[in-house]
């Protein structure tokens, strides 16, 4: 079977590390050298100081948040290194000199790129691509700047910490294969979603058009007929499954849903689409007692579109009494606590910084998981309280494209056909949805998927036959 390869760092230790120590070493000798110069004219300032710290910055900071899941994002440092040298090039006085070193420096952003996005499968090219030049400064053009103050010797020193650094990474980063239909991550993907590259013009250019979730909401309220679900629920129960209830029906039953139609668990970030593939995660507002004084928190769930009833009943009751029995504020509270400390004119700062790293994926991953404003679908139960569904906003920050809220069940006596009377139990449930990801047909093929899985609760006993793949 055909395969692609992807480079990662196995651990953040050994050769990492010191790489990580070599490039905050260049930067910080950079910086101690444009401190020390008497003249730094705007020019100088700009592409021989920011423009290497920067790519210093970045080097480290990628490395630390995306070097398992991303490496690749490495390549975007290396192209900015390229082109500080580049720039310096043009300041040499042979000609023949600078156009050497304009190759060079193409040659290492290219093959750099072409070797961290899985293109190269081997590593081994970069080995001789960072260690020679390396030697030949030692060994060559050092030599021929004898005599220099220690000042004039630090931009050299910072070059050579940066090149060694590169040469750690290389020598740090390990194949990973992929079989042919795994997920490959690209450039433009973020850590918690890939980029749809094949999607039809009009869901292209809609982001651009309605710009918010909140502008973007449809409204559907619906209802599900539960008498089966009723069934299904007591036969749980006297199977020893304490505490299910039309909650985890509901859960499982959308998860399934998302098995059939994966466009469900798109979301939109930057004006730009993303699919979570096979990873959903549900968020939901809990209160460790029911009391109006006691506190509230978000739990988040993660799970794969294949998992059963009894999958997503263990796993959300766990996340559930975890919240409840912790007497200790969870991770979650811990961030809105730290935030709150925050005055509030820098914590509007704070926030605008945030939706903008958000918006070009640079947020870290953990604070993605904790956030209950990033997820798949965030679903809240008016049935404990005895009131009705509500219709509830989506949140402009983060990127949560579905708000499900379920209330209490009603029964009402139904006349059927042939004039007898009936009792039926129904569920009213409502949906927010973000009409972005997906078009209204999709959203109602969904829907009554889901309905019928609901009037047979049954299947999802057993995993779904196929998970349907979001497109490319």
């Amino acid at each position: 079977m055909k395969q692609r390869t992807v480079y990662w760092l196995p651990s953040l230790r050994g050769m990492v590390l010191l790489s990580a120590l070599l490039m905050t070493a260049s930067g910080g000798i950079r910086a101690a050298w444009a401190i020390g110069e008497a003249e730094l004219t705007v020019s100088v300032f700009l592409f021989q100081v920011l423009l290497p710290l920067w790519a210093n910055v970045c080097f480290v900071w990628i490395l630390f948040l995306d070097g398992r899941e991303r490496l690749y994002r490495s390549a975007i440092p290396v192209w900015l290194g390229c082109a500080f040298f580049a720039i310096k090039a043009f300041y040499f006085v042979s000609i023949l000199h600078t156009v050497l070193c304009l190759l060079l420096y193409a040659l290492v952003a290219v093959l750099y790129t072409a070797t961290v996005a899985g293109i190269i499968r081997t590593q081994i090219f970069l080995w001789p691509l960072f260690g020679l030049p390396m030697l030949y400064h030692i060994f060559v053009e050092d030599r021929q700047k004898t005599g220099w103050t220690l000042h004039q010797w630090l931009p050299e020193l910072s070059v050579f910490c940066c090149m060694a650094a590169l040469l750690c990474l290389s020598l740090a980063m390990r194949r990973r294969p992929v079989e042919e239909g795994g997920l490959i991550r690209r450039f433009g993907d973020r850590n918690d979603g890939r980029r749809l590259r094949t999607l039809s013009p009009i869901f292209a250019v809609s982001p651009f058009i309605m710009k918010t979730r909140n502008t973007s909401q449809n409204l559907i309220a619906d209802h599900f007929e539960v008498t089966a679900a009723d069934r299904y629920i007591a036969e749980k129960r006297q199977a020893g499954w304490k505490g299910f209830g039309i909650l985890h029906v509901i859960l499982a039953a959308y998860i399934r849903t998302c098995a059939r139609y994966p466009g469900l668990n798109r979301f939109i970030a930057g004006q730009r689409a993303y699919s979570r593939d096979r990873v959903i995660e549900i968020n939901m507002t809990v209160k460790k007692e029911m009391s109006t004084d006691s506190p509230d928190t978000v739990i988040k769930v993660t799970f794969d579109p294949a998992d059963t009833a009894e999958t997503v009943f263990r796993r959300f009751n766990e996340k559930v009494q975890e919240a409840k029995q912790t007497p200790l504020d969870s991770s979650f509270d811990k961030l809105a606590g730290a935030l709150n400390l925050v005055p509030g004119l820098l914590l509007r700062g704070l926030v605008a910084l945030l939706q903008a790293g958000d918006s070009f994926g640079l947020l870290p991953r953990w604070l993605t998981r904790l956030s209950p404003f990033h997820g798949s679908l965030f679903i809240t139960s008016m049935a404990s309280l005895g009131i009705p569904p509500i219709h509830h906003h989506l949140y402009d920050f983060g990127n949560v494209p579905v708000f499900c809220a379920f209330g209490r069940k009603r029964r009402v006596y139904e006349v059927k056909r042939d004039g007898s009377v009936a009792l039926r139990k129904y569920v009213d449930c409502t949906f927010v949805t973000d009409e972005r990801i997906v078009d209204g047909f999709y959203y109602a093929a969904a829907i009554r998927y889901l309905h019928g899985l609901l009037a047979d609760p049954w299947q999802l006993d057993r995993p779904p036959e196929i998970v349907n793949r979001d497109q490319l």
